[in-house]
């Protein structure tokens, strides 16, 4: 596979490189190409969404927003109806509610979120990701879908030289952020509302913002504004 087959092309630097040893997948390359075929399952998937529902994106979704942005978020992957419909991340399912809201709470956000790409929606100091960027079925990539799927995003993490925060939705954002950020599990576990740091970052664990955390009152709204309220906090 050659690196015309890719978008988003960045340099990844010393340690970073290290880490992203995962075959098939160029040095610094930020995002899959449309037709990614590094998880056979996930492109399986992603071709039996497309003969089914052809007007949707149906591609790995790429990060929103600006590489110069000091907060980045990572959440699982793409939900069926959400982004892989949309192609936005967290666009157009509960969680982004729950997400754009917040983020229009805190000024991470400016415009109106209606659940749509061209909603004219932007964000502000604030970029989104996923650990995974393809749609994985029943919302579960398996840890080798995960792995491989780790070097764009540490690519992604080395695109943005003012970075300063980064907030992991749920527990799988967090354990692959600890492998791109190199910090050991033991000294930087999950719980939500918890800071790790991880030299000049800060890394923002929080329970994923799904409907089924929410349903089940694991998050409260409340609860989820906090860890955003701290990230604001911590940055101005």
């Amino acid at each position: 596979m050659s690196k015309a087959d890719f978008s988003e092309t960045a340099a990844v630097t010393g340690q970073q490189r290290k880490r992203n040893d995962t075959a098939g997948v160029p040095e610094g390359v930020t995002a899959p190409s449309r037709d990614c075929p590094l998880c056979p399952r996930l492109a399986d998937f992603r071709n039996a969404a497309r003969r089914r529902e052809p007007t949707w994106f149906n591609s790995p979704v790429p990060s929103f927003g600006d590489a110069g942005a000091r907060l980045l978020i990572v959440g699982l992957a793409p939900g069926m109806q959400g982004a892989n419909r949309t192609g936005r991340p967290f666009t157009g399912d509960y969680a982004g509610d729950l997400l754009y809201a917040t983020l229009l709470r805190y000024g991470f956000a400016r415009g109106t979120y209606e659940a749509r790409p061209d909603d004219g929606l932007t964000l502000v100091d604030c970029r989104i990701s996923n650990a995974v960027r393809c749609v994985p079925p029943q919302n579960k990539p398996l840890p080798a879908e995960i792995n491989t799927c780790r070097s764009f995003l540490a690519a992604t993490i080395a695109t943005m030289p003012r970075l300063r925060a980064i907030v992991a939705l749920g527990r799988i954002a967090h354990d692959t952020l600890l492998k791109v950020l190199t910090l050991r599990a033991a000294a930087a576990p999950f719980a939500h509302g918890a800071v790790h740091q991880a030299g000049p970052l800060k890394l923002y664990d929080s329970y994923h913002c799904s409907r089924y955390n929410t349903n089940t009152g694991v998050l409260t709204d409340e609860m989820f504004r906090s860890v955003f309220a701290r990230v604001k906090a911590d940055l101005d």
